[in-house]
Formats: structure tokens, sequence, C-alpha cells
């Protein structure tokens, strides 16, 4: 029973000097805490203030002053929060006391990320965030660009099928006039009718051909106006002014790409195409003999055949065309470099980790606090007061009541003497009264 009790004395002894050890780093610790957490909360106000009149349009004296007003709210805010929770949730002795106070902590820390990391993060990282909004629209209006170009070249591509049909018309045309097809040389019926045909689709060759020039032209300038809004990407100067310029390019390259899209001639084969067979105008029969006449009739009707099958060829060719998914609608919108920041978060995640840890550092010391506290009292608990005096707190005793002792003594003193300056006058009194 001896050799545990010593066993225990001795785990205390040792639970005591860590406590002492701790209490004194605390002590050290404790002379300059407040001042690094005003450091702290002035830093995170000062890119709060940079964040704030990001978002604020107005330039003029009441802007300043409610940018300033906010930046002060939220340094002194973090102060005040983080001194509270470093003092108060470390001494908490119970559970529910604790559990209670860890729960403020967290909400706390939310409202801290709501009102100031968030704007820390668009001062830190606002540029740059609003130059990737700049560079991804860069990047849509490319694809946009780029996709009504091919849609449009596409369309050019029919040019060949209605060559080929001109061509296969205007040979039969050809056999008609040597007499060929029919059985009778000359430009008769047939020959007007394949001639016909073959003049409209002539015609479609020709709008289809003059609209390439129009397309080229149309891709060359929007590579340009793409040129510079990628130099207004990557330019120096304020954010905010190359935005206004990227916005009015942007709306010129919209143009052009709206302009491609009108350029394809593929809606106008398709419709060609469906009106080949139908737009005959069949000419009266000038044969000589009924049996030439049945057999122009004849090949009137094989021609309104391979009509019918060019029409479909040609239809099915524009239609794939048509089926081509359009570019996609694209429009720049001008944005804050706060929302900026929001919208890229995941772009920017050391400056989000810098926005936050600055603000929320604090929590980490809480939490340190409380650990070392609860150290401190697993050291000293079970120990009375007399078992946990040090040397030097006997010393400080001892020096305390020796001080008492001469107050004491003096206070002694001084009422003797004052007892001594009060008595001859009361013997002087007897003496008059007899």
């Amino acid at each position: 029973m001896t050799d545990q009790n010593r066993r225990l004395t001795a785990a205390e002894t040792k639970g005591l000097r860590t406590a002492k050890e701790l209490e004194g780093h605390l002590a050290w610790l404790d002379t300059f805490t407040p001042a690094a957490l005003g450091v702290l909360a002035i830093a995170s106000g000062i890119y709060t203030y940079l964040g704030v009149t990001s978002l604020l349009e107005d330039t003029g004296a009441m802007s300043f002053f409610a940018a300033v007003a906010y930046s002060i709210a939220v340094s002194v805010g973090i102060f005040v929060f983080w001194s509270y929770m470093l003092r108060l949730l470390p001494s908490m002795r119970s559970a529910a006391g604790f559990i209670g106070l860890t729960v403020s902590t967290m909400v706390g820390s939310l409202a801290i990320i709501a009102m100031s990391s968030w704007l820390n993060a668009a001062a830190l990282a606002g540029s740059a965030a609003v130059e990737q909004h700049l560079d991804l629209t860069v990047r849509d209006y490319q694809n946009a660009l780029e996709q009504a170009h091919d849609i449009a070249l596409s369309a050019q591509a029919l040019e060949r099928e209605v060559r080929r049909a001109r061509e296969a018309f205007e040979a039969l045309a050809e056999q008609e006039r040597s007499g060929e097809l029919s059985g009778t040389a000359g430009e008769g019926a047939v020959y007007r009718v394949l001639r016909q045909k073959t003049e409209e689709l002539e015609s479609l060759e020709t709008q289809i051909a003059e609209q390439q020039p129009l397309i080229d032209d149309a891709f060359e300038q929007g590579n340009e106006i793409l040129g510079r809004m990628r130099a207004l990407t990557v330019a120096p100067g304020p954010v905010e002014q190359r935005s206004v310029a990227f916005s009015e390019e942007s709306v010129r390259l919209a143009g052009v790409i709206s302009n491609l899209n009108q350029y394809s001639v593929a809606l106008l084969v398709a419709r060609a195409a469906a009106d080949l067979p139908v737009s005959v105008v069949l000419p009266e029969l000038d044969g000589r003999t009924s049996r030439v006449r049945d057999a122009q009739s004849t090949t009137i009707g094989s021609v309104l055949d391979a009509l019918d099958q060019r029409s479909k060829t040609l239809g099915q060719a524009a239609s794939e065309v048509l089926e081509m998914e359009p570019p996609q609608e694209t429009a720049y919108n001008p944005i804050s470099s706060a929302d900026a920041v929001i919208r890229y978060a995941s772009s920017f995640v050391p400056s989000w980790a810098g926005a936050i840890a600055i603000d929320l550092l604090p929590g980490v010391l809480v939490f340190v606090l409380a650990v070392t506290q609860a150290a401190i009292r697993s050291g000293r608990d079970g120990l009375s007061i007399e078992e946990t005096l040090t040397l030097s707190d006997l010393k400080a005793a001892i020096n305390a009541m020796r001080d008492v002792e001469v107050s004491l003594g003096s206070a002694d003193a001084e009422i003797s003497r004052r007892l001594q300056m009060n008595k001859p006058s009361k013997d002087s009194d007897s003496e008059e009264a007899d």
C-alpha cells in the first residue's frame, strides 16, 4: 500500500510540474496574443475593404466611407469574437459547456467566412478570376465561330451535289438534241424540260458559289476579333477597363457569327430540291406523229422520275447539314471580381485557403489553448492547495505574511501613539472637575 502511495505521489508531482510549466508558457504567450489577434483582424479588414470596393460601382466619398465602415466592423467583429472564444472555451469544465461553445465557434466561423473571407478572396484573386472569365468566354466564342464556319462549309459542299445534278441533266439535254434520248433529234419538248431544270440548277450553283467569299471574309474577320479579345484577356492594366473593350469586341463577334449562320445555303438547297420535281412547266408535245409524241411523253415521264430521284438526293444531303447542331448562342456577361472568385472557386483554391485562414487561424489557437488548459487541470485535479504550493509560492506567502505583520505592527503603533496623545487631555479634565 505504501509503494502504491509513493507511485501515486510521484505521478501527482509530475503532473503538477507539467501544469506549472504549461502555466508559465501561457503567461508568456498572453503577453503578445492580443496584439497578434489584432494584427490578423486588421489584415482581414484591409482585404475586406479591397473586396468591398470592387463591388461598389460608385467611387465617391460615400462609397469610400461605406467600405471603410464595413472593413472596420469586420475587424472589430473578428477581434471580439476570437477574444471571447480564447477566454471562455478553454475554461469550460463541463461537456455541455464545451460542446455549446464549440458549436458557437463553428457558427461564428461560418459568419466570418460569409462576411469577410469571400471578400478577402476577391481582393487576392479577383482580377485573375475575371481574366479567367474572359478567357473562357473567348473559348466559347471561338467554338461558336468554328462551328458556324463548319456548318457553312458543309452547306457549301452541297454545291458538288448540285453541280452533279446539273451536269447530268445537261448531258441528257445534249443527248435529246442529238436524238439519242427520245429518238427524235432537235430541241423539242423534252429538250426544253431538261434545259429548264439545268438552268435552275445552274442558278442554284451560282448562288452557292457566291456565298463562299462571304463565308471566308466573315471567318477571317471573326478570327481577327478573337485575336483582339485574347490580347485584352492578358493585357496589362485594370481588368475593369479591359472588360469594357472586351464587351464591345464580343458584340462585333456575335454579329459575325450570326452572319455566318445566315450564309449557310442548306435551307436554300433543301427548298430548291423540294421544288425541283413539282415546278416543271410541261411544254406542249410537238412531235409530228403520234408515235413521236408518245415517245416524247414517255421520255418526259422518265425525266420527271429522274428529277424526283435527284430531288430526294439533294434533299437528303441538305437535311444532313440542317441537322447539324447549331452553334450555342454565346453572349459575354460582365462579372464582378467577387462573383468571379465564387464562380471559379475551384481554380483559386490557394487564394481561398489564404482568405479563410487569415480569419479562422485564431480558431486553431482556441483549441490549442483548450487542450493546454485541460492538461493543466488534469495535473492539478485531486491535489489540495498546500500540495500545489511550490517553493516560490511559499516564499511569496512568507513575504506576504511579513508585509501583513509589518502593516499590523505599524497600525498598533499608531493606535498606541494616538492613545498616548489623548491621555493627558483626560487627566486635565479630571483636575478641573475637582
